[in-house]
């Protein structure tokens, strides 16, 4: 079943001043990917931070790639 990562990431404005953010935490979004983009696995990742699940990293992987479809005018 595919992830929709509107399930699990958010953004108000009185948390972390609007930054997107797994829901429940204050971990951001930018956060599990930068983890991601240094080479480290979904696992070790989870170590890291025990109150992620698998979902919700991959769950970043998808909002990360729904922005990337957004054109930007030029």
């Amino acid at each position: 079943m595919p992830i929709d990562w509107r399930d699990h990431i958010v953004s108000t404005p009185d948390v972390l001043h609007g930054k997107p953010r797994i829901k429940r935490t204050r971990i951001p979004v930018s956060l599990v990917l930068g983890y991601l983009a240094s080479s480290n696995t979904v696992e070790e990742i989870m170590a890291e931070f025990p109150d992620l699940t698998k979902e919700q990293i991959v769950a970043c992987l998808d909002y990360a790639r729904d922005l990337s479809e957004f054109e930007v005018a030029v």
